[in-house]
């Protein structure tokens, strides 16, 4: 199993960190050990800036290569939101040197997965809406319709450089609003209005 990352896929996310607006799909990958399966979170040591990312995670059904985007709706059937932690004092230091940024994405934790909802029971995926909470408070607020690549396009792009296989997760990119945790936070994740994801930050 391969988790799949979308950078900069809407706009007002790369404008607040100063990016170019990409001219394709930005990807990156995490491995699986990056999956977090704790509701207690504890800040890596090797950090100091530790960002959240909140975004929308499409899980694949079965295998697929060169998949056609009038077809990319048929490889999933559930979603759900996932945080794509960053080290982004590791990540800007490492971009600063030209270096891949690997260590920044894709340490142990760096991926949290929230509760798998049928796609049936939400509305069309072109129409999602989604929010991240910290402490009750809205900081992230997304909408499908703003992504600069839609889900059925970055599978259909995906598919062309990697051959996705069943329980392969893909992260769809984040919307502005991004920033540091702190310990006791409580961040909550609500994608179409269900509560889909529950995570207490510890120091």
């Amino acid at each position: 199993m391969k988790i799949v990352c979308v950078g900069r896929n809407y706009a007002d996310h790369a404008r607040e960190l100063g990016n170019q607006i990409p001219e394709e799909p930005v990807l990156f990958i995490k491995p699986d050990s990056a999956i977090y399966p704790h509701k207690n979170y504890y800040i890596p040591h090797f950090t100091r800036e530790l960002h959240f990312e909140c975004e929308l995670v499409v899980r694949i059904d079965r295998v697929g290569k060169h998949i056609a985007p009038e077809y990319a709706h048929t490889y999933y059937s559930q979603l759900t939101l996932g945080i794509d932690f960053t080290a982004r004092d590791l990540q800007n230091q490492l971009k600063a040197k030209g270096l891949p940024w690997e260590k920044a994405k894709g340490f142990d934790g760096a991926a949290i997965i929230g509760t798998f909802v049928p796609k049936e029971q939400l509305p069309p995926v072109e129409q999602l809406e989604f929010q991240l909470l910290i402490d009750g408070q809205v900081r992230q607020h997304g909408h499908t319709s703003h992504m600069l690549y839609s889900v059925d396009h970055l599978i259909s792009y995906i598919s062309q450089f990697f051959t996705l296989k069943k329980g392969d997760l893909i992260f769809t990119g984040t919307p502005a609003g991004v920033g540091p945790v702190q310990p006791g936070m409580n961040l909550q994740g609500i994608l179409a209005s269900k509560t889909v994801l529950d995570l207490h930050i510890k120091a």
